[in-house]
């Protein structure tokens, strides 16, 4: 079966860095995009990146971009995110989840067929 495994999380200081990794099983894994989610308490989840099947696609909340980087390796059937510059306001449960599609642009940014479990981001001082 699909299975989405989240790891990286924890807390940081505003300003730091955390990297998120996600390992996937139980489907052929460069045939689907992966994204990333977030979601905060009392709030929505939100779509924050998406990636390709080939990783060659990305795509960026407008909250996120310019400190948030997606990236893939296929061969070890990973999705990483990088984030830098974190805020106070990033402090949220992290999910990534497969994709309906190969290809991002296919499907909204805040959809997605099967999830992860979730690893927790807190950034505070």
């Amino acid at each position: 079966q699909v299975q989405l495994v989240e790891s990286g999380g924890g807390l940081v200081q505003p300003g730091g860095s955390l990297r998120l990794s996600c390992a996937a099983s139980g489907f052929t894994f460069d045939e689907y995009a992966i994204g990333w989610f977030r979601q905060a308490p009392g709030k929505e989840r939100e779509g924050v990146s998406c990636i390709s099947g080939s990783g060659g696609g990305t795509y960026y909340a407008d909250s996120v971009k310019g400190r948030f980087t997606i990236s893939r390796d296929n061969a070890k059937n990973t999705v990483y995110l990088q984030m830098n510059s974190l805020k106070p306001e990033d402090t949220a449960v992290y999910y990534c989840a497969r994709k309906s599609y190969y290809y991002c642009s296919k499907e909204p940014l805040n959809k997605a067929s099967y999830w992860g479990q979730g690893t927790q981001v807190t950034v505070s001082s």
